[in-house]
C-alpha cells in the first residue's frame, strides 16, 4: 500500500506540476523589485517560477520594495546585488557621479497611466493637478519621475503637485478609491482593478498602450523596467550577470510563446487579488509591454534622457555617456 502510494507522489514531484528545488550551494544574487506585483517587473518573478534561474545555476532571492526607488536605496546601500526597476534610474545616477548599468531590458512601455480620484471633483486634465495631491508608488521612483514630466510636459513646473507614496498594489487601489489622493501614477493590474470598481474612472495620460507611449513621449517604444546594477558588481561578476540575462531572454520568449492565461497560472495565487479575471482581463491587455528579446532599443537611452531632463533639477545632460548605462552583450551571449 505505501509503495503504491510513493510511486504517484515520486512522479507528481518530478514532473512539471512542482516547482523546481533550488541548490543551496549556487551563487546567491539579491535582487531587490521596486514593487513585484506590478506588469512591468513580472518576468522576474515568472523566469523564478519557472525555473530558469535555478537552470542557469543561480539563487536568487527576490525582495519586493514599494518602489524604485527604495530598490535603488537596497542596491546603494549593500542590502541587493541586483536592482529591477526602471532603467530611467541609471541615467540619474549617472548624472551623479555613481555609475549604474543595466544588462537586460524587460518592457518597451512603462504601462502606467495618470488616474483621477472617483473623489476628486475638479480634475479634467493635466494642468488641474496645481497644487493637488498625487500618489506614486515612492518618493522618487520612476512614477515620481514620470510625473514631474507630464506636469512640465503641460507647462507646470515639474514641483506643482505634492507627491505622496501610496505603494503599488491594494494600497495604491485603496488610497485612489477613497480619495486619500487626487490623482495617482498607477500601473497594472491595480488599473484594471480600479477601473472595475469605478468604471467612469477617469485617466489624464495613458502608456499602457503604443499609442498612448507614441503621444506622451513621441516615439512608440520607452525603455521601462531592467534588470540593473552597479559598475562594480558588474566588472567583478560577469559570468552571473551572463546567467541572468539568458534565464530572463528565455522567460520573455517564453512569454511570447504563451497566452495571458498560461502566465497568469504561473503566477503566485495572491498577486490575482480577489477576482482573478481581472488579472487576466489586465493581463491581455498588457501583453505588448514585454519586450521580445531583452535588448536595450537604440533610441531608448536618448528618450529617457529627454524625459528626465524634463524631469529633474540635477539634469542629465545631452553630453553625458548613455552607452555606458546599459549594455546588451550580456542578452545576446549564448
Amino acid at each position: 500500500m505505501t509503495l503504491r502510494l510513493c510511486v504517484p507522489l515520486a512522479a507528481l514531484l518530478f514532473s512539471g506540476c512542482a516547482r523546481p528545488l533550488v541548490d543551496a550551494t549556487f551563487p546567491e544574487v539579491r535582487v531587490a523589485v521596486g514593487g513585484q506585483q506590478q506588469f512591468v517587473y513580472l518576468p522576474a518573478t515568472l523566469a523564478q517560477r519557472l525555473g530558469y534561474y535555478q537552470a542557469e545555476g543561480v539563487r536568487v532571492t527576490l525582495e519586493d520594495f514599494p518602489g524604485g526607488s527604495k530598490a535603488l536605496e537596497a542596491l546603494l546601500g549593500g542590502s541587493a546585488d541586483v536592482v529591477c526597476g526602471f532603467y530611467d534610474h541609471t541615467i540619474q545616477m549617472a548624472a551623479e557621479g555613481r555609475p549604474l548599468q543595466a544588462f537586460v531590458s524587460l518592457a518597451r512601455s512603462p504601462g502606467f497611466a495618470l488616474v483621477v480620484s472617483p473623489v476628486a471633483k475638479n480634475v479634467r486634465r493635466v494642468e488641474d493637478l496645481k497644487g493637488a495631491t498625487v500618489g506614486v508608488t515612492a518618493p522618487g521612483s520612476s512614477s515620481h519621475l514620470l510625473l514631474r514630466f507630464l506636469l512640465s510636459k503641460h507647462g507646470l513646473a515639474p514641483d506643482a503637485a505634492s507627491a505622496t507614496a501610496i505603494g503599488s498594489a491594494a494600497t495604491a487601489v485603496a488610497a485612489v478609491a477613497r480619495g486619500k489622493v487626487d490623482a495617482a501614477m498607477m500601473f497594472d493590474p491595480a488599473i484594471t482593478q480600479l477601473q472595475k470598481k469605478h468604471p467612469n474612472l477617469a485617466i489624464l495620460a495613458d502608456a499602457r498602450t503604443e499609442r498612448g507611449v507614441r503621444e506622451i513621449f513621441g516615439v512608440p517604444v520607452y525603455p521601462a523596467s531592467a534588470f540593473y546594477s552597479t559598475a562594480a558588481w558588474m566588472q567583478r561578476n560577469p559570468d552571473l550577470a551572463r546567467r541572468l540575462a539568458r534565464a530572463l531572454r528565455r522567460t520573455l520568449e517564453w512569454i511570447q510563446t504563451h497566452t495571458p492565461r498560461q502566465i497568469m497560472e504561473q503566477m503566485p495565487p495572491e498577486y490575482r487579488g480577489e477576482d482573478p479575471a481581472i488579472y487576466l482581463e489586465a493581463l491581455e491587455r498588457s501583453m505588448h509591454i514585454f519586450s521580445p528579446d531583452g535588448l536595450m532599443p537604440p533610441e531608448g537611452p536618448e528618450t529617457v534622457r529627454r524625459m528626465l531632463a524634463q524631469s529633474l533639477e540635477k539634469a542629465p545632460g545631452a553630453g553625458l555617456d548613455l552607452a555606458a548605462t546599459y549594455t546588451n552583450e550580456f542578452v545576446r551571449s549564448k
